[in-house]
């Protein structure tokens, strides 16, 4: 699969691209789906490549449903907390309290010492592109490896972030 998923590397970004409608998003799908290709063991398949396009379409609705949930969810809170919304409105973040301040602080402690306590090729690829918003393209140009090389860096960094932020 993983042969297949290389020779189909570029379609399927075109592939998720459109479905998304973001480069961005579409390069960490393509990540995650790298993961679950190199993670799964299936059985004998007869097309490989409708297969694999199959598995990211479900990843890419997988995503959309947890944004969805994740909105209504967030909507839900704002309501509770402020009030029903009128639909365009734009709720005011009002001030944080000092718990709260607290929480995030911490947050962002322990994500900095999980992304400082990752291999340097891994921190390096993440920071690029989920911090300074790099695609992964350009993230392979600017560090002169490959688009393949970009992707395995990031389901490695993830994979350890989801592992060390876990505990």
């Amino acid at each position: 699969m993983a042969a297949v998923f290389e020779a189909s590397r570029a379609e399927l970004h075109r592939f998720l691209v459109a479905r998304s409608g973001s480069a961005a998003d579409a390069d960490d799908l393509l990540s995650e789906l790298w993961v679950k290709v190199r993670n799964s063991h299936p059985g004998p398949i007869v097309n490989g490549r409708g297969y694999l396009f199959r598995m990211a379409n479900n990843l890419y609705l997988d995503h959309l449903r947890e944004r969805r949930r994740r909105e209504a969810r967030d909507r839900e809170w704002s309501e509770q907390r402020h009030g029903p919304v009128e639909a365009g409105a734009e709720v005011a973040d009002p001030t944080k309290n000092a718990e709260q301040q607290l929480v995030a602080q911490d947050a962002e402690r322990r994500l900095a010492e999980a992304i400082a306590k990752l291999p340097p090729g891994a921190r390096r690829v993440l920071v690029m592109h989920k911090i300074e918003g790099f695609a992964h393209g350009e993230v392979a140009a600017r560090l002169g490896i490959s688009r393949s090389a970009v992707e395995k860096h990031m389901a490695v960094a993830m994979t350890h972030l989801r592992r060390l932020l876990s505990d």
